[in-house]
């Protein structure tokens, strides 16, 4: 009997404990994360859930409740996984979902932390907040971030470092700066076209705002429908990558209801690189 690998066994838990919870089927037969007004999205929603064996029966959760379910089961299947990955990305690594939505979460950590005094300038000036609007402000959903090391660390294989040299590196604790902001995670329960805006709005300002390294910038979502999956995914400048919670069941099901455009679509995404399934996020982020 072969054995299941570690990132086949957490993709199994994390479906397990959607299923619990979050991916449910109401008594109509349609699917939690399904658009109930689309033929398209319940068929292919029911197809996947058939495939990860939903047995759960229960009406559809208020949107924000199941978004912040996905959020934390999200982020629990990263810290599983991602922190595994210690002899591929060694560091002093955390990862958590952001609670509370402080528009200034992101200034807690090196490449963002001028946002304080942006905020505070603007708080004092009506025509400066006027012309900043919100584009500084950015609330990730889970945060992957490396906390900066000691000399003692860095110099372990040999003295590579002393007072004289490298005394602006962001990662060198003794220089004072603040934990790295290594990746930033959008998880999107569904997709509306608001939605993905929203997600691509978050991405620009991720990049425009940062002063240094440029994190990870990713989404996980759970839609089951290739054309608004393609409403975020298709482009690049923005967004790393989007990471769907059951591809290989989404490819499965469009093939297997005859759904041929669907199937070219998730193609093109796929074989473009644009779109990925959720185990490939960990090994993904340890680049």
């Amino acid at each position: 009997m072969t054995t299941a690998s570690g990132f086949a066994e957490a993709r199994k838990a994390f479906h397990a404990t959607l299923l619990e919870s979050t991916l449910t089927i109401n008594s109509a037969g349609v699917v939690s994360n399904a658009d109930s007004s689309n033929t398209t999205s319940k068929a292919i929603a029911k197809g996947i859930a058939d495939l990860l064996k939903a047995e759960t029966i229960g009406e559809r959760i208020a949107g924000q409740t199941s978004g912040n379910q996905f959020e934390s089961i999200c982020a629990s299947f990263v810290r599983e996984t991602f922190l595994k990955l210690g002899h591929l990305r060694p560091g002093t690594w955390d990862v958590h979902q952001v609670a509370g939505r402080n528009r200034l979460e992101i200034a807690k950590y090196e490449q963002y932390a001028h946002l304080v005094a942006l905020d505070r300038a603007a708080k004092n000036d009506a025509e400066l907040a006027a012309a900043l609007g919100s584009d500084y402000t950015i609330t990730p959903d889970i945060v992957v971030v490396r906390d900066t090391e000691d000399d003692g660390v860095i110099n372990a294989p040999a003295l590579l470092v002393d007072d004289s040299v490298t005394t602006l590196a962001s990662l060198r604790k003794q220089n004072g700066g603040l934990p790295l902001l290594h990746a930033s995670i959008s998880c999107k329960w569904t997709i509306r076209s608001d939605r993905a805006q929203n997600a691509r709005s978050e991405a620009l300002n991720l990049v425009r705002n940062r002063k240094g390294r440029l994190p990870h910038v990713v989404v996980v979502t759970a839609e089951p429908t290739p054309s608004r999956l393609a409403s975020i995914a298709l482009g690049t400048g923005d967004i790393d990558c989007v990471y769907h919670f059951a591809l290989y069941e989404l490819q499965e099901t469009v093939q297997v209801l005859g759904m041929n455009d669907a199937a070219d679509m998730l193609a093109v995404m796929v074989d473009g690189k644009r779109l990925k399934d959720i185990s490939d996020l960990p090994l993904d982020l340890a680049v």
